[in-house]
């Protein structure tokens, strides 16, 4: 089996869409959106979810307002600000957004009146699409552990692939090298980075590459809308080369890429569908 992780150095080279096309050109495989704190990817392949499951992490403090005495202990210990009064105004209640998950006002206060539960950070889901199974998920604003989510998730794919006897795995990787992407492209079979002709993109390049070396996975480098600035473009293939890496190609510019986009499709459909009303019109030969 065999797992191809796309990522990029930075949001909004086109990562998604590259992938969607790969998923529409591939036919049957399991789709994986690793960028679960913008997962965007169910927006072009309109996923049908048929399991649902909650995504646990950490822990939060949780005051019960009938045991609070009001000493206001924790609200003295609390070094995120997290600890406000109530809505009786006498007791203390817990703002869970700021809440840490420190567990220091669970442990100072001297009635015990506050609980410490699980975490609820998002849900993860598996839908059906027209490209094959998808693994997905939301990852609550806010957030935090998405790079365990984010293992969470891979787990689940390979373990679709495995169950339905595909062989390939495409992943949807977050941007940057952070903890998510550290954990969407370990152990990948290939990693494909998605570049502009920037120079920011040309900069977070170097910082990918020098991320998937560390990891000694092998990786591709693909330049999208490249004609925008030829010369960063040429820069930006050079260093990819120096690094080890391959060129994949490139993608020009096109509006219909947007298009595609907004009518929720994509790449290759859109164009399929296109194609098959220039036909109708003008005959086979188009």
């Amino acid at each position: 089996m065999k797992e191809v992780v796309v990522i990029s150095g930075k949001g909004g080279t086109g990562k998604t869409s590259v992938t969607a096309a790969f998923a529409a050109l591939a036919g049957k495989s399991v789709l994986a959106d690793c960028d679960v704190d913008a997962a965007d990817l169910h927006l072009l392949l309109q996923p049908r979810v048929r399991r649902r499951e909650e995504f646990r992490s950490g822990h939060e403090a949780v005051i019960r307002q009938a045991d609070c005495t009001a000493c206001g202990v924790c609200l003295e210990h609390c070094r995120f600000e997290a600890i406000r009064p109530a809505e009786n105004g006498i007791t203390f209640r817990v703002e869970a957004v700021a809440c840490e998950g420190c567990g220091v006002c669970v442990r100072v206060c001297p009635v015990q009146a506050i609980d410490f539960p699980e975490r609820v950070g998002g849900e993860w889901y598996v839908s059906d699409t027209r490209c094959g199974p998808m693994v997905h998920a939301r990852l609550t604003p806010g957030g935090e552990n998405s790079g365990k989510l984010v293992a969470r998730i891979r787990e689940e794919a390979r373990g679709l692939a495995h169950t339905r006897s595909l062989n390939l795995v495409l992943v949807d990787g977050p941007p940057g090298i952070g903890c998510p992407v550290i954990a969407s492209v370990t152990g990948a079979s290939l990693v494909l980075i998605v570049t502009e002709s920037t120079l920011s993109g040309l900069h977070d390049l170097g910082r990918v590459l020098d991320l998937t070396r560390h990891f000694k996975i092998p990786a591709m480098v693909c330049v999208n809308k490249w004609d925008i600035n030829p010369s960063i473009t040429g820069d930006i293939e050079r260093q990819a080369v120096h690094r080890g890496a391959r060129i994949a190609g490139r993608i020009r510019y096109d509006r219909a890429v947007t298009t595609a986009q907004l009518e929720g499709k994509t790449l290759w459909n859109w164009a399929l569908r296109e194609r098959n009303l220039m036909c109708a019109r003008y005959g086979p030969r188009f």
